[in-house]
């Protein structure tokens, strides 16, 4: 489960990543940053979707803060 959160938060970060790049080369003239940032809002709630499922089936475990 820490993989796939991992592999989620990369896909996130990289999303939010091309979305700078593109919205700074591209200075508003194409739809390329709004897609890159559709895509990292996407990834951010399955990340939400795949955490609750894995909390219900018992997957994860709160552990509370020590």
């Amino acid at each position: 489960m820490k993989i796939i959160v991992a592999i989620a938060f990369v896909l996130i970060i990289g999303s939010l990543a091309s979305a700078l790049l593109f919205m700074m080369r591209d200075k508003g003239k194409s739809n390329r940053t709004v897609y890159a940032l559709t895509m990292r809002v996407g990834f951010s709630v399955l990340l939400f979707i795949l955490l609750l499922i894995a909390y219900r089936l018992g997957w994860i475990q709160p552990t509370g803060i020590h």
